[in-house]
């Protein structure tokens, strides 16, 4: 039986060596850096060097008139609203995203090309100055026919500039919106590939997000999704779908008004991309919405409830970022984001601490789910919500040994 054994084990080997590589190269698994919470659209004639901190002061205007809402809204307690106001004076924004697409509108294309100048210079002094957010980037219109040749110019003129002021700042990505078909991807890449031979900058440097707002992205002629082939066809240069709630539902015929992020063709195109992101190291993003706390205290508040409780549905679906358009969305993001990670914090490091002793308690706990437990400690503590030595103390772990739980490559910021 040994004999046998080994023999039909070396046989599989040989039949499945080509197997396990491939598997190996489309699952390497998440990379283990930071992921933001959210991203903020700001068209790009409104965005210069200031504007992270611009949207931080407005964001903790509104947070001082109303902070007191937030424990009504979700039972924050005090400790953790002043956890709040701190991140929205020290980070306000994670990732900017400066945009030249619906958020810029149609300009004449001098315009255009003047703003990407002005707007790559800005955003290097901002980084210089260390007022820039971590993660930052362009969007540009889309690679359909009717917008493609404006779109290359501007993603050309913006990389361009920035290896004239200094190269490519780090956590910095590019967002191909609208997407129909895989060749669009395709097309992205070799766009990248030769700015990076002409502007002399390292090979695989520049990354970028597909935005899934388009039904030819969810499913295609042939009754497949193309997600996996456009994640495939990215050549380890795409990190991120993110959902476009409102394009996304005004073409499946959604009115106006029940355009949502929890609308039932939303759950399902999210569901297509959890599915096919699963184990790539591409990230996920849930889309936005555009109720706006702004106005009188009734619809700030109402507005904070509603942006609060569908930011937490995502978070309990998988999707840990999200889109935020108003720094008055800020405190809510802020504020149901950390509620998600405190709310869980003591349980998940208690259960994790009882796997690692093999201590009897009341859940039978499993590898995959020991990786779920040190990755969503790790997250609270990426994003401010958890103190590093807080997770340490009540997991019994340093976080280094809590990254290798959660197959995480790199260490987790404290």
């Amino acid at each position: 039986m040994t004999d046998l054994a080994d023999a039909l084990a070396d046989a599989l080997d040989t039949e499945l060596g080509v197997v396990d590589a491939e598997v190996a190269a489309a699952y390497p698994g998440d990379s283990g850096s930071r992921q933001p919470v959210h991203t903020v659209y700001v068209p790009a004639d409104r965005f210069d060097r200031h504007t992270a901190a611009a949207w931080g002061e407005r964001a903790q205007e509104t947070f001082d008139a109303y902070a007191s809402d937030l424990t009504a809204i979700w039972g924050a307690p005090a400790d953790l609203r002043d956890r709040v106001r701190d991140k929205l004076a020290a980070e306000p924004i994670e990732d900017l995203r400066i945009d030249f697409e619906d958020g810029y509108g149609l300009r004449p294309e001098a315009e255009e090309r003047a703003e990407v100048v002005r707007a790559a210079a800005e955003l290097h002094a901002a980084i210089a100055a260390g007022t820039a957010p971590p993660f930052s980037g362009i969007r540009f219109r889309s690679f359909e026919a009717a917008t493609r040749a404006r779109g290359v110019r501007t993603l050309v003129g913006f990389i361009e500039q920035l290896c004239l002021l200094g190269g490519i700042p780090a956590g910095f990505v590019v967002t191909l919106p609208k997407v129909t078909a895989t060749a669009q991807v395709t097309g992205l890449v070799a766009a990248l590939e030769s700015l990076e031979a002409e502007c002399g900058i390292p090979a695989g440097t520049l990354r970028f997000e597909i935005q899934v707002e388009t039904p030819q992205s969810v499913l295609a002629l042939d009754g497949t999704s193309p997600l996996p082939g456009m994640i495939a066809a990215g050549g380890g240069r795409c990190t991120g779908l993110h959902y476009g709630t409102y394009d996304y539902s005004a073409s499946l015929g959604v009115a106006a008004e029940y355009q949502s992020m929890e609308h039932p063709v939303a759950d399902h195109a999210k569901a297509v991309m959890q599915v096919a992101a699963a184990g790539t190291g591409v990230r996920l993003s849930d889309g936005s919405t555009n109720v706006m706390p702004v106005g009188g205290p009734d619809e700030v508040r109402a507005a904070w409830a509603l942006h609060g409780r569908l930011v937490r549905r995502s978070l309990e679906r998988g999707f840990y970022q999200g889109w935020d358009l108003h720094p008055a969305q800020l405190p809510s993001r802020f504020a149901a984001v950390f509620t998600f990670f405190r709310g869980s914090a003591e349980s998940a490091a208690r259960r994790l601490r009882n796997y690692r002793e093999r201590a009897d308690s009341g859940f039978m706990d499993e590898p995959a789910t020991a990786v779920a437990l040190a990755g969503f400690l790790l997250r609270g503590v990426d994003c401010g919500a958890l103190d590093g030595d807080w997770v340490e103390k009540h997991t019994g772990a340093p976080l280094s040994e809590l990254n290798t739980v959660a197959r995480r490559p790199t260490p987790a910021p404290r």
